[in-house]
This record gives structure tokens, C-alpha cells and sequence, in this order.
């Protein structure tokens, strides 16, 4: 059974003893509470599509106060995740379905999920089979045409991705080097061999010589976003581009 309700008698069998065999989400909730219902067909639906694979257990925080009392429950609802009898991942508040599938997805993958890490082509269209605008599949898909030489078969799966940093990079970098400039492929190189600084420097430079049209000089500010997006917020060299990169732009 996916979805189960416990009791404070049936805690330390049904959560803590089950949670050695598979997580156990606890929903702590309460019938008054308006979040609680918003929330709970959500885990309900990501723990169902995980059947066999993880346990939803719905404690009624009225009814067992204890139980609330010991895990510090002080808001609902107030969702926490066991494996082996401990505390692995917790949330509080209504969060979106996304959100949900995520916070179950790093206890157990769903089937998207594993076909994701797979990676393979065959994988990946399984899932656009059903998802079709699937954001990181089609973007995998991309990359794996990409890397075959098939651009135009490419160029048509990021047609799918959209509001994706990495995705539009790649678009723009697809169709730079279509144009065979001497000093962009040098940085393109450069990055592909991780010469992070030599790419960038290579790209930023591009931007600011006159060589490049008002399209061009888009197409490579996508890729530096790009760069700077696989990079993250917090890296060194990643601080330092942007402050570069809107001094080229403006």
C-alpha cells in the first residue's frame, strides 16, 4: 500500500521499522488545515507513481500531538522523509507539484528520472514519447545529436526547450559555428578542453572588436550566459565574467 494513515501506536512499526526497507514520507496534517489539502493530492499522486518504491504515511497532528510534539512540528503542513528510523529530507508548507516531485526524487527516482540518468537516445525518447516538451530530455536529446554532427536535428529539439540557459547556449553556439569564424571556434575549443578563462576572454573579445552584427553579438552572449550558468552564481570566474560581459553589452 502506497498510502497509508498512522496513529502514534503504529509509528514506530509503520514509519521507523518500515523506513529500513523503503522511505516513508510522513504528512503531518490536520482536516482544519487549508495548505494541508492543497498539498496532499500532490504527495499522494508522486508517492503513487512510485508504488513499491516509497511509503506515504499521513499522521492527523490533532489526533497524535505527541508524535508532532517529538519531530518539533510547529506549522503545517510539515512533511519529513525516514529511512532507516532518521530524519533524511524535510519540507514545511505547501509547496508546487514540481517541488514535490523533486523532494521525492531524491529519495527515489521515478521512472522519467531513471530514464534521465540513463542518458542513452532511446532513454530519452521514451520520455518525449510521454512528455514531449519534456525541458531536460529534449535538452539531452540536443546534445547527443549535437555531438553526432546532426545540427539541423539539433537545432530542432531546442526548439522544445524553452526558459534554459544551457539550451539556448547551445542553439547559439549551433549556429556560430555554422559561420566558420576562425576566433569563435578557438574559443569553442577552448571551452570544450575546460580553458575556461582563454574561452571567455576569446568570446568577450568578439563582442567588443566590431566584427560582429547585432544577431552575432546575441548568439554569443547566450553562450557566455550558458557558460556562466553551468558554471553557478557562486564560482570566481563566474563573478568576474558577468561584471565583464555587461561592460562588452553596454
Amino acid at each position: 500500500m502506497t498510502v497509508i494513515d498512522v496513529s502514534e501506536a503504529e509509528f514506530r512499526t509503520e514509519v521507523l521499522e518500515r523506513s529500513s526497507e523503503v522511505p516513508v514520507v510522513v504528512d503531518f496534517w490536520a482536516p482544519w488545515c487549508g495548505p494541508c489539502r492543497q498539498l496532499g493530492p500532490a504527495l499522494e499522486k508522486a508517492a503513487e507513481a512510485r508504488e513499491g518504491k516509497v511509503v506515504l504515511a499521513k499522521l492527523d497532528t490533532d489526533q497524535n500531538p505527541g508524535i508532532a510534539q517529538q519531530y518539533g512540528i510547529q506549522g503545517i503542513p510539515a512533511v519529513k522523509a525516514f529511512v532507516d528510523g532518521e530524519v533524511a529530507d524535510e519540507f514545511v508548507g505547501a509547496k508546487p507539484p514540481s517541488q514535490v516531485e523533486a523532494f521525492f526524487d531524491r529519495l527515489v527516482p521515478s521512472e522519467n528520472e531513471i530514464l534521465l540518468q540513463a542518458g542513452d537516445e532511446e532513454s530519452l525518447r521514451k520520455i518525449i514519447e510521454k512528455e514531449p516538451a519534456n525541458v531536460d530530455a529534449n535538452f539531452a536529446l540536443a546534445q547527443i545529436h549535437y555531438r553526432n554532427g546532426e545540427l539541423d536535428a539539433a537545432l530542432e529539439r531546442l526548439r522544445n526547450v524553452s526558459g534554459n540557459f544551457l539550451a539556448d547556449g547551445l542553439a547559439a553556439r549551433i549556429e556560430l559555428e555554422r559561420e566558420e569564424d576562425p576566433q569563435l571556434l578557438a574559443a569553442f575549443e577552448a571551452l570544450d578542453d575546460l580553458r575556461l578563462e582563454e574561452g571567455i576572454d576569446a568570446l568577450l573579445a568578439a563582442l567588443t572588436d566590431g566584427r560582429l552584427d547585432k544577431d552575432g553579438r546575441e548568439r554569443v552572449r547566450k553562450v557566455v550566459v550558458a557558460v556562466l550558468d553551468a558554471l553557478g552564481v557562486e564560482h570566481p570566474l563566474a563573478r568576474e565574467t558577468r561584471r565583464r560581459l555587461a561592460a562588452a553589452l553596454y
